[in-house]
């Protein structure tokens, strides 16, 4: 039997969030990422857990057991900016490889700068990864 998913939303403040993030540069990246994600999904921002914002949600058996999971979400930490987009469409890895200098995981983007990211490539990416999610996951 697969575990719940430890990540759930929670009620605490997107905006308080990320006005919390300490290096200004990661800050405004999380601003603009929450601007883009909220109007690519047409959801709104929500904290899961304490760390990561995230759009939408889907019922998953994923991310090491069942459970809901945002559709795409971001996570400011310390190192680099983490952005939760999936697969499931067939063009994500040549988005990846056009998006500009990012480190990838699984279902992972990895960004130092935002900056150094083509916008239009990463508005593509976050579209297309919402549409194949909601495809996967109907009425979420």
């Amino acid at each position: 039997m697969a575990k719940e998913a430890k990540t759930r939303p929670t009620d605490a403040s997107v905006d308080d969030f990320i006005a919390a993030v300490e290096e200004p540069r990661r800050r405004a990246d999380a601003g603009a990422v929450r601007d883009l994600m909220a109007e690519v999904t047409g959801e709104p921002a929500v904290m899961w857990g304490s760390s990561i914002v995230g759009f939408g949600n889907t019922h998953a058996h994923s991310h090491g057991g069942a459970g809901d999971w945002p559709l795409i979400g971001f996570s400011p930490r310390k190192a680099n900016l983490v952005l939760y987009v999936g697969g499931g469409f067939p063009e994500r890895e040549e988005l990846v490889a056009r998006l500009g200098k990012v480190k990838t995981g699984v279902g992972c983007i990895y960004v130092n700068r935002l900056d150094q990211l083509d916008g239009a490539v990463l508005r593509d990416l976050c579209d297309r990864s919402v549409r194949a999610a909601r495809d996967r996951y109907p009425g979420r």
